[in-house]
């Protein structure tokens, strides 16, 4: 585990080492000479935990970069972060890019990819299960993500891979705003999150 997390950091290191030498203007610089990076992530979520530890130890700080992280609540917002040029750095799923470029725009994002080698979604429920079976989640309530975003396909696909049809098996719901699923499996829907 230890060394998984030392070579994650290491790869997060030198990509955004070489984004800030490359990709950010020579005013992102701070007082100290660092440079700064401003970074929008997708969510905050465990899923980029070995971020927040690099971040947290002074992993990039000692290699003279600064983070600037906001949370986008959205690929959507976090991709539009970036194209306003309010973000140097986006993390999340590839397929803002493609519909970026798909709208013709002569400017569109560069995507550079496998920091993760897996997709970091999970699946909450409301009640504790020692041997949870993909069986259990038929006929059940699920906010799901956006529909066409990577989490989104990577749940269904999983669903599929398990004899679950996600048309008809569940009951997915996809008309919750982003920012406002948490909230929304707390209050409303009682069953199951699916989340990332």
């Amino acid at each position: 585990m230890k060394k998984k997390l030392k070579v994650l950091t290491a790869l997060l290191i030198s990509s955004i080492t070489a984004i800030s030498m490359f990709g950010c203007s020579s005013n992102n610089k701070t007082k100290e000479g660092k440079v700064t990076v401003r970074l929008n992530e997708v969510t905050r979520s465990v899923f980029y935990a070995p971020m927040y530890v690099a971040m947290k130890e002074g992993y990039f700080a000692e290699n003279g970069i600064e983070i600037d992280l906001q949370t986008g609540q959205g690929a959507d917002k976090t991709m539009q972060a970036v194209l306003s040029k309010s973000a140097d750095i986006g993390f999340c799923g590839p397929e803002q890019t493609i519909y970026i470029n798909n709208q013709g725009r002569e400017d569109y994002p560069v995507l550079f990819g496998q920091l993760t080698q897996k997709d970091g979604s999970f699946v909450v429920g409301r009640t504790k299960e020692d041997n949870f079976k993909w069986q259990n989640i038929k006929g059940k309530n699920i906010i799901g993500g956006r529909p066409g975003g990577v989490p989104e396909m990577a749940f269904e696909y999983a669903m599929k891979h398990n004899n679950i049809n996600p048309k008809t098996d569940v009951n997915m719901v996809n008309n919750i705003d982003f920012a406002a699923t948490a909230g929304a499996f707390g209050r409303y829907i009682k069953e199951r999150l699916f989340f990332y």
